[in-house]
């Protein structure tokens, strides 16, 4: 017996680039074929996942009355203050001070008021590794980061999987 399939992450039938298709398979390879599918099938997780957060931060940004700037990526942005200094760009490292809130006002991180935090911008977060380099040295920005740019579906602790973040960012320095 032969089973063909064809699978699209939108659930579609069509047959456009992007598409898995699987054509004249022995069933005995079915339960491979299942499972593959199951788990090509988490791509519309992903796509519904940023949608329900891109939903989730326009209405927040609404109650609030703020007018943020949305990034291809899906990362929002308020530049407070534009900054004088330079950018960073992907390779620098930053040193920043910062306020990690949940999109439900819970604080989950922060510097000290006499502290900073410096780090290389490629081991942080995505959201941060967009946001970032769109400062300049001095700058402060607020981030809202959808979960896919954030923890994604970990958890983090204190940090429910599927999180919204909101960042206060202050660049102190780039190097």
């Amino acid at each position: 017996m032969e089973v063909a399939v064809t699978l699209n992450c939108d659930g579609s039938s069509t047959n456009r680039q992007g598409d898995i298709q699987i054509n004249k398979i022995d069933m005995k390879f079915f339960p491979f074929i299942a499972a593959f599918i199951l788990l090509v099938s988490s791509c519309s997780k992903k796509n519904n996942q940023a949608e329900v957060d891109d939903q989730i931060i326009k209405n927040y940004l609404s109650a609030k009355m703020l007018n943020a700037t949305k990034d291809p990526s899906g990362l929002y942005y308020i530049m407070t203050s534009p900054g004088t200094g330079v950018s960073p760009v992907s390779t620098s490292t930053v040193e920043v001070k910062y306020k990690g809130m949940l999109i439900t006002g819970t604080v989950f991180d922060q510097t000290a008021a006499d502290k900073t935090f410096t780090y290389a911008l490629t081991g942080l977060i995505k959201g941060w590794q967009i946001g970032i380099p769109l400062m300049k040295k001095g700058g402060k920005a607020t981030f809202y980061v959808p979960s896919e740019l954030g923890y994604g579906g970990n958890d983090m602790g204190v940090i429910p999987p599927n999180s919204i973040l909101i960042f206060d960012i202050e660049l102190i320095d780039v190097k």
